[in-house]
């Protein structure tokens, strides 16, 4: 009888579906991811400062269209959503699949924008940000450039080729 399940285990069809976790709020699923990676990014130093916290709303306006109060009850869920992951896996599936590539670039400048919205790089930050990346498929060239743009972002410049004074 073990040995049967245990066969069936290993003879199901490798390539299931990635079924996402049931919603169970009423929010957009990859805005419910996207959010949960976002703030485990900025918590990934030890401290979630007010520049991030900033960064983190800007974000949720301007790319997805949220007005303050649906925001921080989207800020709510995630944490609660992100507190309760045992890995990334959970968002960066429902992100991959429902991501196009520009969107998941437009989300690596985003990340890279919040672990520079401190001031500082730190190396689990900068880890972090990496392993989401690479679980989203994106080749490090890509990464290279979506850190770029960010950083001209916050410096202030529109061009990140842009070296001027």
């Amino acid at each position: 009888m073990m040995l049967d399940a245990i066969r069936s285990l290993l003879t199901k069809p490798a390539e299931q579906p990635v079924e996402s976790p049931k919603p169970r709020h009423d929010v957009d699923p990859l805005h419910l991811a996207a959010c949960a990676l976002l703030l485990d990014i900025a918590h990934a130093d030890g401290e979630f400062s007010d520049a991030e916290q900033k960064h983190l709303e800007e974000v949720l306006a301007r790319h997805f269209g949220l007005g303050r109060e649906d925001g921080r009850k989207l800020l709510e869920i995630a944490e609660q959503e992100r507190r309760q992951a045992v890995d990334h896996f959970r968002f960066t599936s429902v992100l991959h699949a429902g991501y196009d590539l520009g969107q998941k670039m437009v989300l690596a400048e985003v990340m890279w924008g919040l672990v520079l919205a401190d001031g500082e790089i730190a190396e689990h930050e900068h880890y972090l940000t990496r392993k989401i990346s690479n679980l989203l498929e994106l080749e490090p060239a890509y990464l290279a450039s979506a850190k770029a743009t960010a950083a001209a972002r916050v410096e202030g410049r529109s061009d990140p080729s842009d070296q001027g004074s």
